[in-house]
């Protein structure tokens, strides 16, 4: 059987992502942002690129970001999310006292090179998060240098080596996005899932102290709490004329399939289909929240009377914490 999941886009070529910008000056910026989301920022030095969560009080999700650490200040760069619910949310909780002011949101592209993977969705390893990430300024405030990729305003000019890449087209974009199992709004990135779900354990610290979501979180580590985790799923495209039995083609995408066992006689629920896309062979392939008692299944069953589908772990997925409580970061 072919496997989706070795699949790499042409060599030259580039992802482009459309995110927002919205810079925080003062020198509140750190201790209010290090409140706010799941990374431990308040030590921080000018110069570092962070990665983080937006989270509610309740530890679930809101927004992906990336915090690029300013002498007196940040930019906090929302890579997926509702960018205008999460800044009317922080000037929600802006005191008065707080030596913070929140600019404007303002559009910007993030743009990889391939087949280079961006730290910011390389694959993490099971030693921990990767070392500290740094930023590079652009000349004439063109955007900034993230490792091997590039955020720019959107109204700058490419630099002639992106130029050069055609960026992938949609359906590339979103299969490289399903491979790496990155969350997307609202499929996997919403109110209600939290980031050991979303195999996002990378971005969030146990060991800051008080914040937003903390104690939800804590209690989740501590007491192997997380329920149901992301996985990829894949239904290969019937092969012509082998005479075996062959897996039903699904005439539509099946986004919120209910994902059943395909061993037990009464096919107990599993999950969730949360993203499918076709490919051109035929075959889809996608993600889904999966049930804690079913992480270990090979295939699931798709609906009461729909095909298997072969289930794996996504590349850039980090497992979450076992019984770390506070003392793991």
């Amino acid at each position: 059987m072919h496997d989706p999941w070795t699949w790499q886009p042409a060599p030259a070529a580039r992802l482009q992502q459309a995110v927002t910008l919205l810079h925080l000056r003062g020198p509140d910026t750190l201790r209010f942002l290090h409140g706010q989301t799941s990374a431990d920022l308040e030590r921080a030095p000018a110069g570092a690129w962070i990665r983080t969560c937006c989270i509610s009080p309740t530890g679930r999700m809101r927004a992906l970001a990336e915090v690029l650490v300013e002498r007196e200040g940040a930019w906090l760069v929302i890579t997926h999310g509702d960018a205008a619910a999460v800044r009317a949310g922080l000037d929600q909780v802006l005191f008065p006292a707080d030596q913070v002011e929140l600019g404007a949101l303002q559009p910007a592209w993030l743009l990889t090179p391939l087949p280079q993977l961006s730290p910011a969705v390389a694959t993490p390893t099971p030693a921990g998060p990767p070392a500290a990430l740094q930023w590079q300024a652009l000349p004439a405030d063109q955007g900034w240098r993230l490792g091997p990729g590039w955020l720019l305003h959107q109204l700058t000019a490419l630099p002639a080596e992106l130029e050069a890449l055609p960026p992938l087209g949609a359906d590339e974009q979103e299969r490289w996005r399903l491979q790496q199992g990155l969350p997307a709004e609202p499929a996997e990135l919403n109110a209600g899932t939290n980031p050991f779900e979303l195999g996002l354990a990378d971005r969030v610290s146990l060991s800051k102290g008080c914040y937003v979501g903390q104690e939800t979180l804590a209690k989740l580590a501590t007491y192997d709490g997380v329920k149901q985790q992301l996985r990829r799923w894949h239904l290969p495209q019937p092969a012509e004329g082998s005479g075996a039995e062959q897996p039903t083609p699904l005439a539509a995408a099946p986004i919120g399939a209910v994902l059943l066992s395909a061993e037990e006689s009464d096919g107990g629920r599993c999950g969730s289909v949360t993203s499918a896309l076709q490919l051109a062979s035929g075959a889809w392939i996608g993600l889904a929240l999966v049930r804690r008692q079913a992480l270990a299944a090979g295939e699931l069953r798709l609906g009461p009377d729909g095909p298997c589908v072969q289930m794996s772990t996504p590349a850039g997925f980090m497992a979450p914490p076992v019984g770390a409580g506070s003392g793991a970061s």
